[in-house]
């Protein structure tokens, strides 16, 4: 691991500089919207806008990566990235906002592609699951790290603002700087949704219903703690312990993941995460409660994406893998954009505390529908299933099918030393 972080730590420090920007700027939004007076619907409309944008700039990135090159389409992102982040507090107004957030969305999503391109082209065969495990530390260190950037500077002023438009800037430094020209990303065609749901009904639906969750967690838990009176220091703490949760169970539910069946683990999960959010909707609770909830609605929420992905992985063949990984993005996009509106229709009708509800209520579905699910297909046996991979929602396309890419060569020589196990028995 040091040998990866020592060969690209130039742009492994310039996409933890971006997080820390894209970060700041999401939790930022939500407090800097409650001392306007915006109301939690505006707020919602807000927040979802920036998926519309990531979702449409995942599939529009790679066609302008082809027709000017990776740096013209990077810098260009770069400068409307920054030019946008100012623009918030210079017209607090939520129209605005909301295509402000639509072009932050589309401008991050294209970044993202450009830059886990040139970390991906910086790895060998050897190295690149090594550098994608350092790479979603790095994603989740920056976004934790942005929560207490937040108790800097007056969220009602300019300077935080300021200091997030900065760090975007100042990102693209070290990234432009140590990259030689990377090879043109090529996205594979997403596999289309039917197909997709027949090959794993479950995946899908699940993904979908994630989707929203996720959404919510980004967008709208300091829209939340706003809205209960929480200061800024609460507020971040809160927003940080989502992320550190799903950073430190990442890796202990992959561990299960690859020793069980897959369902069981996602009925588990979704279960135990659907009750623990009935209880913070049936209670406001102390502070250090919210904690424990945040902390553990990110644990859960955060590696059932890899989860989805690896189960769907377990039906299909490994050239099949990256269209269905694609698909399932697409999935989870429109989850995304719809969840933050329903929260918020929530939040203005039943209060506060519905977004725990709304919370409770789709990892419930999720519990139940994989529940019902295992009913309907026998298991697949567990020396049979496809490796899990970990990956962060927050990553683009290109993220995602180097996971897959790794899960595939580890399914292979997984196969190979099986393989050559049995002629060594059968000798």
């Amino acid at each position: 691991m040091l040998f990866v972080v020592r060969n690209s730590w130039a742009l492994l420090l310039g996409m933890l500089l971006l997080m820390l920007g894209n970060g700041l700027q999401g939790t930022l939004l939500g407090v800097r919207g409650s001392l306007e007076g915006f109301s939690t619907t505006s707020m919602s409309v807000v927040m979802s806008a920036y998926f519309v944008g990531f979702l449409g700039g995942s599939r529009i990135a790679p066609e302008l990566i082809r027709r000017v090159g990776h740096v013209r389409v990077f810098a260009a992102l770069a400068s409307l990235i920054s030019a946008a982040l100012i623009l918030y507090a210079a017209i607090p107004d939520p129209v605005v906002w909301t295509l402000l957030r639509v072009l932050i969305g589309f401008c991050f999503s294209g970044v993202y592609v450009v830059a886990e391109s040139w970390l991906n082209d910086a790895a060998t065969n050897e190295t690149r699951g090594q550098t994608m495990s350092v790479y979603l530390i790095v994603q989740m260190v920056g976004i934790v790290s942005a929560q207490l950037l937040l108790n800097m500077a007056d969220p009602a002023g300019f300077l935080l603002f300021v200091i997030s438009s900065v760090l975007v800037s100042v990102a693209f430094a070290p990234i432009l700087l140590s990259v030689s020209p990377a090879p043109v990303f090529q996205a594979t065609k997403p596999m289309t949704l039917r197909r997709l749901f027949h090959v794993s009904p479950l995946a899908c639906v699940g993904t979908f219903l994630l989707g929203g969750v996720f959404s919510a967690l980004f967008g709208m838990s300091a829209v939340y703690g706003a809205s209960i009176g929480l200061n800024v220091r609460d507020i971040s703490l809160f927003v940080a312990m989502i992320y550190i949760g799903g950073m430190l169970l990442q890796y202990p539910i992959g561990w299960f993941s690859d020793r069980m069946d897959r369902r069981r683990l996602i009925a588990g999960l979704t279960t135990f995460g659907a009750a623990v959010m009935a209880v913070g909707a049936a209670t406001a609770g102390p502070f250090y409660g919210l904690l424990i909830l945040a902390f553990i609605v990110g644990g859960v929420s955060n590696p059932l994406y890899s989860l989805y992905i690896a189960y769907t992985n377990d039906f299909l063949e490994h050239e099949d893998m990256a269209a269905a990984s694609g698909g399932l993005i697409f999935v989870s996009g429109i989850g995304a954009i719809t969840g933050p509106i329903i929260l918020g229709w929530m939040m203005d009708r039943f209060g506060p505390n519905s977004f725990f509800g709304f919370l409770c209520a789709l990892l419930a579905l999720m519990a139940a529908y994989a529940l019902y699910r295992m009913t309907q297909r026998q298991a697949t046996p567990v020396g049979d299933t496809a490796p899990y991979a970990p990956v962060s929602p927050t990553s683009s396309p290109v993220a995602v099918e180097v996971a897959q890419e790794i899960a595939i060569e580890k399914a292979l020589d997984e196969e190979s030393n099986s393989d050559a196990t049995k002629d060594t028995t059968s000798d």
